[in-house]
Protein backbone atom coordinates (compact mmCIF):
# COMPACT_ATOMS: atom_id res chain seq x y z
CA UNK A 1 0.00 0.00 0.00
CA UNK A 2 1.56 3.29 -1.10
CA UNK A 3 0.04 5.52 1.58
CA UNK A 4 1.02 3.41 4.65
CA UNK A 5 3.23 5.27 7.14
CA UNK A 6 3.53 3.15 10.33
CA UNK A 7 1.59 0.87 12.68
CA UNK A 8 0.75 3.55 15.25
CA UNK A 9 1.35 1.88 18.64
CA UNK A 10 3.78 4.72 19.24
CA UNK A 11 4.36 8.13 17.72
CA UNK A 12 7.22 10.60 17.84
CA UNK A 13 5.76 13.71 19.43
CA UNK A 14 7.14 16.94 20.84
CA UNK A 15 6.92 16.95 24.64
CA UNK A 16 4.74 19.86 25.87
CA UNK A 17 6.73 19.89 29.14
CA UNK A 18 9.57 17.88 30.69
CA UNK A 19 8.34 14.31 31.07
CA UNK A 20 10.15 11.32 32.57
CA UNK A 21 10.24 7.90 30.96
CA UNK A 22 6.92 6.24 31.85
CA UNK A 23 5.20 9.57 32.46
CA UNK A 24 2.05 10.63 30.65
CA UNK A 25 1.54 13.70 28.51
CA UNK A 26 -1.15 15.18 26.31
CA UNK A 27 0.10 16.55 23.01
CA UNK A 28 -2.81 18.30 21.33
CA UNK A 29 -5.50 15.63 21.53
CA UNK A 30 -3.06 12.70 21.79
CA UNK A 31 -2.27 11.07 25.16
CA UNK A 32 0.86 8.98 25.35
CA UNK A 33 3.40 7.55 27.76
CA UNK A 34 6.96 8.74 27.17
CA UNK A 35 9.42 5.99 26.23
CA UNK A 36 12.41 8.01 27.48
CA UNK A 37 13.08 11.14 29.53
CA UNK A 38 12.24 14.18 27.41
CA UNK A 39 12.85 17.88 27.95
CA UNK A 40 10.14 20.39 27.16
CA UNK A 41 10.07 20.86 23.38
CA UNK A 42 12.11 17.71 22.71
CA UNK A 43 10.80 15.16 20.22
CA UNK A 44 10.59 11.53 21.32
CA UNK A 45 8.56 8.34 21.23
CA UNK A 46 5.27 8.15 23.11
CA UNK A 47 3.41 4.85 23.54
CA UNK A 48 -0.30 5.08 22.66
CA UNK A 49 -1.36 1.50 23.43
CA UNK A 50 -0.73 -0.99 26.21
CA UNK A 51 -1.14 -1.20 29.99
CA UNK A 52 0.95 1.09 32.19
CA UNK A 53 1.28 1.87 35.88
CA UNK A 54 0.70 5.62 36.07
CA UNK A 55 0.84 8.12 38.92
CA UNK A 56 -2.67 8.70 40.27
CA UNK A 57 -4.35 11.47 42.19
CA UNK A 58 -4.96 10.57 45.84
CA UNK A 59 -7.93 12.96 46.15
CA UNK A 60 -11.45 11.86 47.04
CA UNK A 61 -13.28 10.07 44.18
CA UNK A 62 -10.02 9.56 42.26
CA UNK A 63 -10.10 5.77 42.57
CA UNK A 64 -11.88 3.48 40.17
CA UNK A 65 -13.00 -0.10 39.78
CA UNK A 66 -11.60 -2.53 37.23
CA UNK A 67 -12.92 -1.51 33.81
CA UNK A 68 -13.89 2.02 34.89
CA UNK A 69 -12.80 4.91 32.67
CA UNK A 70 -9.47 6.55 33.52
CA UNK A 71 -8.84 10.25 32.92
CA UNK A 72 -5.74 12.48 32.90
CA UNK A 73 -5.62 15.73 34.85
CA UNK A 74 -3.56 18.05 32.65
CA UNK A 75 -2.70 20.54 35.40
CA UNK A 76 -1.30 17.93 37.83
CA UNK A 77 -0.33 15.24 35.30
CA UNK A 78 -2.12 12.58 37.36
CA UNK A 79 -4.67 9.87 36.57
CA UNK A 80 -8.15 9.95 38.11
CA UNK A 81 -11.62 8.44 37.80
CA UNK A 82 -13.11 11.96 37.76
CA UNK A 83 -14.28 12.94 34.28
CA UNK A 84 -15.04 16.63 34.87
CA UNK A 85 -12.51 18.84 33.01
CA UNK A 86 -10.19 15.85 32.44
CA UNK A 87 -9.18 13.87 29.33
CA UNK A 88 -10.25 10.24 28.83
CA UNK A 89 -7.12 8.10 28.34
CA UNK A 90 -8.32 4.52 28.88
CA UNK A 91 -9.63 2.18 31.57
CA UNK A 92 -8.39 0.91 34.92
CA UNK A 93 -7.25 -2.72 34.63
CA UNK A 94 -7.41 -3.24 38.39
CA UNK A 95 -9.45 -1.58 41.11
CA UNK A 96 -7.64 1.32 42.81
CA UNK A 97 -8.63 3.21 45.96
CA UNK A 98 -8.82 6.98 46.34
CA UNK A 99 -5.59 7.07 48.38
CA UNK A 100 -3.55 4.86 46.02
CA UNK A 101 -0.58 6.70 44.47
CA UNK A 102 -0.59 4.65 41.24
CA UNK A 103 -3.07 2.87 39.00
CA UNK A 104 -2.81 0.37 36.16
CA UNK A 105 -4.36 1.83 33.03
CA UNK A 106 -4.95 0.36 29.58
CA UNK A 107 -4.58 3.22 27.12
CA UNK A 108 -7.45 3.59 24.68
CA UNK A 109 -5.11 4.29 21.74
CA UNK A 110 -7.47 6.88 20.28
CA UNK A 111 -8.05 10.59 20.70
Amino acid sequence: MKNYIQEGESLNLIAPYAVSSGGGAIVGSIFGVASTDLASGEEGAFQLEGVYTLTKSTAASSGGSQGAKAYFITSTKLVTAVSTSNTLIGVFTATCADGDATANVRLNGSF
